[in-house]
């Protein structure tokens, strides 16, 4: 069997003619056209209000008191400790770990970010460490234990 252009279209059923409004009282939606009475929704374009309107009551997002401030300047960061570099089995002694060493072992995830190292736990491998950034402690611990510092820019 071949199919023709104008043999294609839509099932039987499968459009179903809208409800018409405003035919006369008898028909079910007459009248104000089960739109209620006065208000805004019962406006034409009315009934189409933002997320935060109360009514005209004063929104919640304007009654609660503001507390802070919020830093538009800060800038994030993917930190490890030099504990973390500890307990990774993949580190070994004498080791290059920069951010994807630790990406691909799943330490941090966002590689946009940039990398600072800090100082919390105790590190015993000799291990050269690349990163953006370190705390004076994370220094001190990977010189102390005969590794190497690189900052990268």
């Amino acid at each position: 069997m071949t199919f023709k252009i104008q043999d294609i279209g839509r099932p039987r059923g499968n459009k179903k003619s809208s409800k018409r409004v405003g035919r006369g009282v008898g028909s079910g939606k007459g009248k104000t056209s089960g739109r209620g009475h006065k208000g805004a929704g019962q406006r034409s374009g009315g009934g189409v209000y933002n997320p935060g309107f109360e009514g005209g009551q004063m929104p919640l997002v304007r009654r609660i008191p503001k507390r802070g401030f919020t830093n538009i300047f800060k800038k994030d960061w993917n930190l490890v400790n030099t504990g973390t570099l500890e307990k990774l089995k993949a580190v070994k002694d004498g080791a290059v770990v920069d951010k994807q060493f630790l990406i691909d072992a799943k330490v941090i995830k966002k590689r946009r970010l940039p990398l600072k190292i800090l100082g919390k736990g105790a590190i015993n491998k000799s291990v050269t460490v690349k990163a953006e950034a370190f705390s004076g402690a994370a220094k001190k611990a990977i010189e102390d234990a005969g590794g190497k510092v690189e900052t990268i820019k």
